[in-house]
Formats: structure tokens, C-alpha cells, sequence
């Protein structure tokens, strides 16, 4: 789980950033410690390269029977050991942190994202869309940034191999230079197939993570009909799907595997038959000839890192793909290019569509019957008036106003909100500190019995969608949450449908005291909340 104290760098994207725009921009938001990474990176590869040449130096001095120089060797293997233990440690630190910055900075940027296009988002994208992103992708392109660092440093631990093959057999370094870059590229042809089968296996994911949502949110639907064994085949069918996709990424990577040993493996072969013949000829030493083979060794390490660096880049931007196109769906309602304040205290709301008007401090029910929803909707703005039409709030049209000011002074309470998992009190408190105190709420909304019935009050943590408790208690919950707000409009869309006629009176009641001079529209047609109203709209007629 990433942390939740880890300072993420905000990114800084293009209005529609491609895939390599956008991780491009996950490397600019950390530039400072991918450069530090790769530098370490550099300085922990090149011990290992120069090992076999030290190795190399101290068997030539065993071979000349020099204690002196063997001891000098010993000392500089003992050396690099040192400094790649101590470079390694910290090129780990630093490559975890790179990791958490690709996944974290990510996954801010579509939260903070699917916040902002909010309730539009379910119409263009799927469920099982946004898990696969929020699970698989973000690892992808963690994994993208974190590998920048051993790639580089591996580049640079084959120059140096590279540079000594040639000072030392311009045959041998002629047959590094040509035939390792040659390995890499003979690994080429396998990464096409395996991007395009990854991105395949990718939608099959989504498809599957979608029916898995769909089923569960569905469930007691299902149970009611005895659609169980027909939705379960579906997602063994899905799943089977995904399997196969799985099979055929796998297949892929098997033979980019098997290539990424083969090719250098051929490449280290040949140097050393061709170093061989060298110490035969006496034109090496025995020491030399070590060194060669350490070296050409060595050079299977470069090639496995790029390849490594190449994977991760292909699944990286096919994740960033995903990621580009949910950033790029907009919001139905678009923020005002310059917007207006809203005026201070109660305000005033009007809907030239519908007719109604709303007066500032009082409590307004609407009784529209299945129109009133697309009311609401309206004055609170969740949906835009039809053309020619205004909806006016404090005197102010509506998409003239800031979403993020109309969504504090206008909270909108639809009677079917959702609760999230977690501690009761914290999906209660309002997130304003002059909110009305829980307590007060929960009486007026005749919710404190529920509390107390609870192990542990408000302490309790209640499951998702708030399954521990019956409809008509999650429905008293729902308002004592919206009156908590204290807002200075509150629209209510029938609060009370799921209650009896005894507990809707006290509520009636106790909401009536407790918002006196307060902005209060109630969609509903009970005649209990007509009974405390101090204006009733009833399909363009008025009671006052």
C-alpha cells in the first residue's frame, strides 16, 4: 500500500498528454533523483566489470610468483566489493522511492482526476477499468521508472568492458562491440508480439474486474432470481479468457527470455574460443585469458538489464495508455472560466425550468412527484438547465459558480448515497469545522437509537454501503450526515420514504428547529414535511 506521507510532486501535463508524455512527465516530476539514481547506478555496475579484470591482474601476479602485486589485487577486489555492497544499498533505497513515485504520483493523478469528472465518470469508463488501473498499471509504471537507473548503469559498466577488450585484443573488443549490440537486437523482434499480447491481456483484465463488480454489487439481486450459476459461468467464461491471455503473454516472454541468454551466451563463446586461441599463441597470458572469460560473462548481465529495461518500458506504456485515456474523459459540467462568488448566509435558489423558487432561510418542499429528482439535480448542479433556461443561486447563474464553492454552500443529500467502509463518527463529522456536532444531527434525524444499539457508538465501523443496518436506518444515517454539513443550502431528495409515519413526524420536526433560517428544499410527497414547510411547490402550484 503506498504511503500516505510520501511527498508526491504534482505532474505537470499537457491538455492531452500521449503515453510517453505522460511518463516523460513522471521522470520530470523526479528528475533530481532519477539523475542521482543513475549516477549510482553507474558507480554500483562498475565493480562488477572491473572484477574479472582485477581477478585477471591477480592471477598474472600468482603466475610471476609476485606476493606483492597479488596482495595489491586481493586488496582492490576487496575494494569493489566494498563499494558495490555500499553502492547497492543505496541504489535500492532510491530505486524504491523512484518505484513509489511512478505508482503514488499515478495513482494521485487519477484520483484526483476521476474526483473532478465525478458522478459522469460511470458513463464512460468501467469499474473494472479503474481497478486494473489503480492494481496493475501504476505497478507498470513504477516498474518503468524504477529500472532507469541498472539500465544506465549497465550501458556504462559494457563501455568500460568495451574500451578494455579493444586496449587489450582489438579482435575481442571489435567482437564485444558488434556482437553484444547485435544480441540486443536480435531481441527486437520478440517485443512487438509481446506488447501487442500484453495490451490484449490487459482489456481481458478490465473485462473481467468490470463482470467481478457488476456481480458483487449485484449479488443479492442475483440470489433473488437464482442467476448465481448463469453469472458464475459468465465469469468462469471471463476469467478462462483471461487465462488464455495470460498463457500468451507468458509464451512471449519465455522466448524473450530464452534469447536474452542465448544471443549473449553465443557472444560470450565466441570471445572465449577466440581468447583461448590467443593464450595458445602466447600472445596473452593465463590471466588475460581469465579476464576474458570473467568479462565475456559479465556481458550476459547488460544484455538481461536491457532487456529487462525494454519489458518494463512496453508494459509501461501500455499502461500509461490506460491511464492517458481515462485522464483524458471530462466532466458533463465544465468549472466557469472566470467564476463568481457566491454572496454570504442564506441563499436564494431559482429554477426558471421548473418554476421554482426557493427562498433564502426558509424550508421548501417540492412535491413533483418522479420529476422532482431532475429538479434537484438542477438546483444543485448535477445537471444543467435545458437551453433558455437558468438555474440562480444567491441571485448568481448556477454554471457561473465555482464547482468547488457550490458544492459547499449547496449540499445536495440524494436518499440513495453510499457509504464507504470505515469508522462511523469519520463519515459522520462534516468536513467543515463549523458543522452542526453529530449529536444534534443524529437526533434530529431520529438516528441516535441506531448509535446506541451499536458495540461500540459512534466508534463502530461500519461495511461498505453500510450493510449492518436496515434500509430505513441507513436512510436516517444519510440525513444526519447531510445535516451535519450545516450548509447554507440543503436539498433533500425524500429523506424519509424508508421510515414509518412515527418516525417521520419527530423527524419532520426536529429538522424544521434545527435548519431554522436556513436555506432547506425536501423533495417529497409526504404531507408530514408539507405540514412543517413554509412553501410547497406542487407542479408549479404554490401553497404558502
Amino acid at each position: 500500500m503506498l504511503s500516505a506521507t510520501y511527498p508526491f510532486p504534482p505532474l505537470r501535463l499537457p491538455a492531452r498528454p500521449s503515453a510517453s508524455r505522460f511518463l516523460l512527465a513522471v521522470f520530470r516530476a523526479r528528475l533530481g533523483t532519477v539523475l542521482g539514481a543513475a549516477a549510482i547506478g553507474v558507480v554500483w555496475a562498475l565493480p562488477g566489470a572491473l572484477l574479472p579484470l582485477v581477478v585477471g591482474q591477480g592471477i598474472g601476479a600468482v603466475s610471476a610468483h609476485d606476493g606483492a602485486a597479488v596482495g595489491r589485487w586481493a586488496l582492490a577486489a576487496a575494494l569493489l566489493g566494498v563499494v558495490q555492497t555500499l553502492t547497492g544499498t543505496w541504489l535500492h533505497f532510491l530505486n524504491f522511492g523512484l518505484w513509489l513515485h511512478g505508482a503514488g504520483s499515478t495513482q494521485r493523478a487519477v484520483s484526483a482526476h476521476t474526483t473532478r469528472v465525478g458522478a459522469g465518470l460511470r458513463e464512460q469508463t468501467t469499474t473494472g477499468n479503474l481497478v486494473a488501473i489503480s492494481t496493475t498499471d501504476i505497478n507498470h509504471i513504477g516498474n518503468t521508472v524504477e529500472i532507469t537507473s541498472r539500465a544506465f548503469g549497465s550501458l556504462m559498466a559494457f563501455v568500460v568492458v568495451a574500451v578494455w577488450l579493444v586496449s587489450t585484443s582489438p579482435l575481442l573488443g571489435v567482437v564485444a562491440l558488434i556482437g553484444v549490440p547485435v544480441a540486443v537486437l536480435g531481441i527486437g523482434p520478440l517485443l512487438a508480439p509481446l506488447q501487442n499480447r500484453k495490451a490484449k491481456q490487459r482489456e481481458k483484465r478490465g473485462d473481467v474486474n468490470a463482470l467481478g463488480a457488476d456481480i458483487v454489487s449485484g449479488l443479492r439481486i442475483l440470489r433473488g432470481i437464482g442467476g448465481e450459476r448463469r453469472f458464475f459461468a459468465r465469469f468462469r467464461e471471463t476469467s478462462r479468457r483471461v487465462r488464455l491471455a495470460g498463457i500468451e503473454v507468458g509464451k512471449a516472454e519465455s522466448w524473450l527470455a530464452a534469447a536474452e541468454i542465448a544471443l549473449p551466451g553465443l557472444v560470450t563463446v565466441v570471445i572465449t574460443w577466440l581468447g583461448a586461441r590467443l593464450a595458445v599463441a602466447g600472445e596473452i597470458g593465463v590471466g588475460q585469458l581469465v579476464s576474458f572469460y570473467g568479462v565475456s560473462a559479465f556481458l550476459i548481465w547488460p544484455v538481461t538489464t536491457a532487456t529487462e529495461a525494454v519489458g518494463s518500458i512496453t508494459s509501461g506504456l501500455v499502461a500509461a495508455r490506460k491511464v492517458v485515456a481515462l485522464l483524458a474523459i471530462r466532466p458533463k459540467l465544465a468549472d466557469p472560466e472566470t467564476p463568481v462568488p457566491l454572496p454570504r448566509g442564506p441563499l436564494e435558489l431559482v429554477d426558471t425550468e421548473s418554476g421554482v423558487r426557493v427562498a433564502a432561510g426558509r424550508l421548501t418542499v417540492v412535491d413533483f412527484g418522479a420529476g422532482g429528482e431532475a429538479v434537484a439535480d438542477r438546483l444543485a448542479r448535477f445537471a444543467d438547465p435545458a437551453e433558455g433556461e437558468d438555474v440562480l443561486v444567491g441571485g448568481v447563474r448556477a454554471d457561473q459558480v465555482a464547482l468547488a464553492e457550490l458544492r459547499q454552500r449547496v449540499v445536495y443529500a440524494h436518499n440513495q448515497d453510499i457509504w464507504f467502509s470505515g469508522v462511523l463518527r469519520e463519515q459522520l463529522a462534516p468536513a467543515r469545522p463549523s458543522g452542526v456536532d453529530i449529536t444534534e444531527a443524529l437526533y434530529a434525524a431520529d438516528a441516535d437509537d441506531i448509535v446506541e444499539a451499536l458495540p461500540d457508538g459512534v466508534d463502530e465501523v461500519i461495511g461498505e454501503r453500510g450493510r449492518e443496518v436496515s434500509g430505513g436506518q441507513r436512510q436516517r444515517l444519510n440525513l444526519a450526515r447531510a445535516l451535519a454539513t450545516d450548509a447554507d443550502v440543503l436539498v433533500l431528495d425524500e429523506p424519509t420514504s424508508a421510515v414509518d409515519a412515527h418516525t417521520e413526524a419527530r423527524i419532520t420536526e426536529r429538522v424544521a428547529a434545527l435548519r431554522r433560517g436556513k436555506t432547506t428544499v425536501v423533495f417529497s410527497q409526504s404531507p408530514l414535511w408539507t405540514h412543517v414547510a413554509d412553501e410547497v411547490f406542487t407542479a408549479k402550484v404554490v401553497t404558502v
